[in-house]
């Protein structure tokens, strides 16, 4: 997968909270998702499949459920170093006049 497809797939705002959540969580069912993202299951569930479909969460069945995961380590660092990135763009922009 090149880099701007990899962007592509997580940079919908449901996707990322998805993403930063399940990389905090390891693991989560979609009820699970909905709760903490407070958004219909359908559309949780849409994104979901979307992120499957590129290959940045996988599932596991638990009896009934699924679970989902972030599909490895290298995926979760990412979304990590990136709220970090952005907490300290948020920072540097409030330093600047007429930023915030």
């Amino acid at each position: 997968m090149k880099g701007a497809t990899l962007l592509k797939c997580i940079c919908e705002e449901t996707r990322f909270s998805i993403l930063e959540i399940l990389q905090k969580n390891n693991e989560m069912s979609v009820n699970d998702l909905v709760t903490k993202l407070k958004k219909d299951q359908p559309l949780v569930s849409h994104h979901l499949r979307a992120l499957k479909e590129c290959g940045i969460v996988k599932t596991r069945e638990n009896g009934k459920m699924v679970m989902y995961s972030v599909a490895n380590k290298d995926i979760s660092k990412l979304i990590s170093d990136i709220v970090k990135t952005s907490e300290k763009m948020a920072t540097i922009c409030c330093e600047m006049p007429g930023c915030c």
